[in-house]
């Protein structure tokens, strides 16, 4: 599945993150938001906005 909304992917078994169509960082929701890399910052951005509506 490909997803630009990372709402949809939270449960998924595993997520790749791509970076100029390179793989950056792999894993589960929770271990992606712990990496605190790409993954992180654009879901905070994303429930930032979701908290705005």
């Amino acid at each position: 599945m490909i997803a630009h909304r990372l709402s949809t992917i939270v449960d998924a078994d595993k997520i790749i993150v791509l970076n100029e169509g390179v793989i950056s960082e792999s894993g589960t929701h929770q271990e992606l938001l712990s990496m605190q890399g790409i993954y992180a910052q654009l879901w905070q951005i994303q429930s930032k906005d979701a908290d705005e509506i």
